[in-house]
């Protein structure tokens, strides 16, 4: 498979997993169009691999994760118009806005393995291969991420569930 026939295949893929882990699209962007410049220049040994896919992916991942030991520059999009986000047919804008910001406010190790597991669904082996660990590692990591996750959402119905028992 040529490098090209790949980028156009699996571009919108890697977009959303970067997304996904970033949380910003046009941080997405910037990542994904940073390893798909270093993915070109090895193609060559990219390309022979059994699953060229799940080797760029690993390299979107070590991108994002490796962004903490740099300083981001916030960045604004360059397009003369902005966006505008499409109403949710399922009516859980909401919900799904509280979920971005929760999964935002995760370490990006942990915010990795849950969206490696509930998006890419991988198995455990492969998450652990995918950010050079143990499978044990992602197994505590993704059982942190949920406790931190279950503790915020417990904490804030029960500040909800305090507030309209003060009214």
């Amino acid at each position: 498979m040529e490098f090209e026939e790949f980028a156009q295949a699996r571009l919108p893929a890697l977009l959303r997993y970067a997304a996904l882990l970033s949380g910003d699209r046009e941080l997405a962007r910037d990542l994904v169009q940073e390893v798909l410049t270093r993915a070109l220049v090895r193609w060559r040994r990219i390309g022979a691999v059994a699953e060229p896919y799940a080797y760029v992916r690993t390299m979107v991942t070590n991108e994002f994760l490796s962004m903490r030991r740099r300083r981001v520059l916030p960045t604004i999009a360059l397009s003369g118009t902005t966006t505008v986000a499409q109403a949710d047919r399922t009516g859980e804008l909401g919900e799904r806005e509280d979920l971005w910001h929760r999964l935002a406010q995760l370490p990006r190790q942990q915010r990795a393995v849950l969206v490696l597991r509930y998006y890419e669904d991988l198995t455990d082996q492969e998450i652990a291969d995918v950010l050079a660990c143990r499978p044990a590692t992602v197994r505590a990591y993704a059982a942190r991420a949920l406790a931190t996750l279950r503790i915020s959402l417990a904490a804030e119905e029960s500040m909800s569930t305090r507030n309209l028992g003060a009214r």
